[in-house]
């Protein structure tokens, strides 16, 4: 498994693999900024691209992992788990923030077993499904 910085050569692929850039083009547009600002990561296993994040810090100056998208026939490879802890050890600032949808307890699992822990809820972005944060101090890295 190899998880390199994504190119616009992959743009085609992730986009494949994204659940939701199939039908949203919108989601297609944050794929292009995403690789073009620098912080899209491709997961690459058996030569082929099976998963991608990101990587922004724009979260009040912390690091927040914006986007994990594992392609349905590579889950439960640990190519999720595999881009959070290589955001955790990349992650240029002492706190690292991501967030899901309450529904959504794959990523809650994810997180949580990756050493985040619940920070807040956000209610009102998505109806009757709040957004849970987590955050990972890096200092858990270390000790």
């Amino acid at each position: 498994m190899k998880i390199r910085s994504a190119t616009l050569a992959d743009f085609d692929t992730l986009v494949a693999l994204d659940t939701i850039a199939a039908h949203d083009p919108e989601r297609r547009d944050h794929i292009r900024s995403w690789i073009e600002a620098g912080c899209c990561h491709a997961v690459e296993t058996n030569g082929s691209v099976g998963a991608y994040g990101v990587l922004a810090y724009h979260f009040f100056g912390n690091g927040f992992i914006e986007m994990i998208m594992v392609a349905e026939h590579f889950r439960r490879q640990g190519l999720g788990m595999a881009l959070v802890r290589h955001f955790a050890a990349v992650c240029t600032t002492p706190k690292l923030f991501a967030s899901t949808n309450l529904s959504n307890r794959q990523m809650q699992t994810l997180l949580r077993t990756a050493g985040f822990r619940t920070s807040g809820y956000i209610d009102n972005l998505d109806e009757n499904d709040p957004e849970i944060v987590f955050c990972f101090h890096a200092a858990q890295l270390r000790g």
